[in-house]
């Protein structure tokens, strides 16, 4: 058999792999997306009517104040969660690493065990354990006499944003600590020990050997991270419906209530794909940023 036939072989099995993946990807994203945006132009409000009116849902989301609110608590939980759950993250990475840590599977096991979890019932517990009545938090702070650290945490619209950031911290921390732990037993081990024969141990062996050489897997973890954090929806929903009033509405809440509360189709798809847009722009705004490493 000739080279030149070999390689078609390869390439039509090449090919023949990859199309399951390929038409699923594109069956649950492309098309979906390309409805979305299709029906973004038109005034669709249900049932088979569809009239075309160009880019004017566009122009009235450019200047929805209730969309950029929900875009700006986005971007808090976003913010708190890159600064909270990634050094969490590296700092157990770092624990996990050293040889005095016993137990280290089942601490892994512990840490990562929420992320299985649906996040309605992860929603659930954590309004339980922020009530303000029956609260395991409130009980807790009542039992070693803070009282005065007892808030409705769901019900203040000045702390709601902050109190709904910290179960999705909580979930997903063994997300970011399984990869950069995965990334670290990658390094040879010969570069710890010339680190450690240099003198170099704890902090500084993690921020001049282990964060540099694990960079990259950051860089992916980061945006992985921004780009599930913009789209979060079912612990909010479960906790505050957006509550009270707006102060914990995101933009995928917005796009629900928008597109199934109001009916308004046409102008719920233009939210996603604001949403979209706003997202896939942050994540590209983040890649070059990181090109220059530090």
């Amino acid at each position: 058999m000739s080279r030149s036939s070999s390689l078609k072989i390869t390439r039509v099995g090449l090919l023949g792999l990859l199309a399951p993946s390929v038409a699923i990807y594109t069956f649950v994203i492309i098309v979906p997306l390309a409805l979305s945006f299709y029906y973004s132009l038109t005034d669709w409000v249900g049932g088979p009517t569809k009239n075309y009116i160009g880019f004017r849902n566009y122009s009235l989301l450019v200047h929805d104040s209730l969309f950029w609110h929900s875009f700006k608590n986005n971007m808090i939980i976003l913010a708190l969660t890159l600064i909270i759950q990634m050094s969490l993250a590296f700092l157990l990475t770092t624990l996990f690493m050293s040889k005095a840590l016993r137990l280290k599977e089942l601490h892994r096991t512990v840490i990562f065990f929420p992320v299985v979890l649906s996040a309605v019932v992860v929603g659930f517990v954590w309004q339980m354990i922020y009530s303000h009545d029956y609260g395991i938090l409130n009980s807790i702070l009542r039992s070693i006499g803070l009282e005065s650290a007892i808030r409705p945490w769901l019900d203040d619209p000045k702390i709601v944003i902050y109190s709904v950031t910290v179960p999705l911290i909580w979930q997903y921390l063994g997300i970011p600590l399984m990869i950069f732990v995965s990334a670290v037993h990658g390094i040879p081990k010969d570069i710890y020990e010339s680190c450690e024969l240099d003198g170099c141990t704890g902090f500084k062996k993690a921020r001049y050997i282990t964060f540099p050489l694990i960079y990259d897997t950051i860089k992916v973890v980061v945006m992985l991270c921004i780009s599930s954090n913009m789209l979060v929806f079912s612990h909010i929903y479960v906790m505050t419906g957006g509550g009270p009033g707006t102060s914990s509405m995101v933009m995928a809440q917005y796009a629900y209530k928008t597109s199934f509360g109001s009916m308004q189709l046409g102008y719920g798809s233009a939210v996603t794909i604001g949403m979209f847009v706003i997202s896939f722009g942050i994540v590209l705004i983040f890649k070059r940023l990181a090109e220059v490493r530090v």
